[in-house]
């Protein structure tokens, strides 16, 4: 059972992660930089597979914070092409907690991140057709 719904993602989250002690502030719940690293993460992942081969993050359009990740929660990130340019992807980036050993997943942040694709001299390359 859930307490806040779900929003519609992907079937499998492109990463499925813990946090470790680490990884909390002084407030007790987790950095706002290490839920954004796993993000950029998930989305490279999406992106290279678009674009075959190496990708950059080149923006985060938008990004809001809805609710704090705890030391216990599993993190799962989902990442899906929102739109693609001639040589950069947006991907809309979603990452839910789930908590209270498995009875509850909440909505934590989400997020739009821009990627470009790389040529071999690091410069952006048109992307593969699609």
């Amino acid at each position: 059972m859930t307490d806040k719904p779900v929003p519609d993602c992907p079937r499998d989250p492109i990463l499925r992660v813990v946090p470790r002690p680490a990884d909390i502030n002084a407030n007790g719940h987790i950095f706002g930089g290490w839920v954004l690293s796993q993000m950029d993460i998930a989305g490279g992942i999406v992106a290279g597979r678009e674009a075959q081969g190496a990708v950059a993050t080149v923006a985060i359009e938008s990004m809001e914070f809805i609710a704090p990740i705890l030391l216990r929660d599993i993190i799962s990130v989902y990442a899906t092409l929102e739109r693609r340019g001639r040589t950069s992807m947006g991907i809309r980036i979603e990452v839910i907690a789930t908590r209270d050993g498995g009875r509850t997943e909440e909505k934590v942040t989400g997020g739009l991140f821009t990627f470009v694709a790389l040529d071999e001299n690091h410069r952006p390359r048109a992307l593969p057709p699609a």
